[in-house]
């Protein structure tokens, strides 16, 4: 895979400095291979750091512009009229038209004040701009690898009871190894990442010149998932022993489906009970909500008094984000069983 411009550019200022540290860290390339990142772990590193002294530039710029002296952003918000005193100023020059000096930029109001910038945001620029923006850009950037390899082995667990039943079947018709991976290989629409773990021993063996135990256990090495570990694990110890992979992918497929029908039976469980808190939060609740603060509402007395804008603010704005609340919570969970 070719690099982009910007990793290029990251590259050649920090790619050296950085390449034998980088390659020293066994996490971080196994990561990378995981997580399906076709990129140096030195251009990975370098592009992390450059990327986040960048923002630190930024920060640093923008922190400047607003607390320039005389220029800055604070200096020229504090230079503007705090137009909440206007209309005291306009009535005092009313009353006291002979004490107006129109020399003056407050022409003498003695109510006359300027804006002043908040003390909570003179003191917590500095701490989100200087600290928390490029302290945050360097985390993220810097566990994206692991990100990838563990969203990666979401996404295998998702697929392998399929791929398995798929490779048992395969097998039952006699088919070899070889020909299973290449068939699971030119199927990447149906089994997802799977394919590509198929296409990478394909071509290990035909390409490369691998034989098939060696090509296995590089696949191990690349499997992002203890699913998938263990099941070209198995194959190698299967092939080693000379045993059965027909028996052996029956086996499996029976195991993952398993696996695989207990982990959607507790997502059904999850949403089951999401319903029913759903029921009780956003439905019944709000019913006897606003049937309390309609009575609260219209009934005076002490502490039971309720102001209008209150009851709107709860029917036009709390009942709605509670609705989007669970709906985001659903979709959320879906998504993570979407195929």
């Amino acid at each position: 895979m070719e690099l982009t411009a910007w990793q290029k550019i990251c590259h050649r200022i920090l790619g050296r400095a950085f390449k034998k540290r980088a390659r020293n860290d066994k996490k971080l390339s196994d990561d990378l291979v995981k997580g399906n990142l076709p990129i140096m772990p030195e251009v990975y590193l370098a592009q992390v750091f450059v990327t986040t002294v960048a923002v630190a530039i930024i920060c640093g710029m923008l922190l400047g512009a607003i607390f320039m002296p005389d220029i800055g952003l604070i200096d020229w918000y504090e230079s503007r009229p705090d137009v909440s005193f206007a209309q005291a100023c306009y009535e005092w020059e009313y009353w006291n038209g002979d004490l107006v000096d129109e020399t003056l930029e407050s022409r003498g109001c003695p109510y006359y004040q300027y804006m002043e910038f908040p003390i909570f945001a003179k003191l917590g620029l500095p701490i989100v701009l200087g600290f928390l923006v490029p302290f945050g850009t360097f985390r993220y950037l810097k566990g994206a690898a692991a990100r990838a390899a563990k969203l990666r082995g979401i996404a295998l667990e998702k697929f392998l009871p399929y791929a398995a039943s798929y490779t048992a079947a395969m097998a039952a018709a006699n088919a070899t190894p070889h020909k299973i991976f290449k068939s699971l290989a030119l199927n990447g629409d149906i089994y997802g990442e799977i394919a590509y773990d198929s296409a990478m021993i394909y071509r290990d063996v035909s390409l490369l010149g691998y034989d098939l135990l060696t090509a296995m256990k590089m696949a191990v090495d690349r499997a992002a998932s203890p699913w998938m570990t263990e099941f070209f694990q198995g194959m190698v110890g299967t092939l080693t022993a000379g045993g059965s992979l027909k028996l052996y992918f029956l086996n499996r497929a029976e195991h993952y489906m398993r696996e695989n029908r207990t982990r959607l039976h507790e997502f059904l469980e999850s949403l089951a009970m999401l319903a029913e808190s759903y029921v009780v939060v956003a439905v019944a609740m709000p019913l006897f909500l606003i049937v309390m603060l309609v009575i609260m509402f219209w009934v005076s007395g002490a502490g039971a008094q309720m102001e209008e804008s209150t009851l709107y603010l709860v029917v036009l704005l709390v009942l709605p984000m509670i609705h989007a609340m669970f709906a985001f919570i659903v979709w959320s969970s879906s998504e993570e069983q979407k195929m």
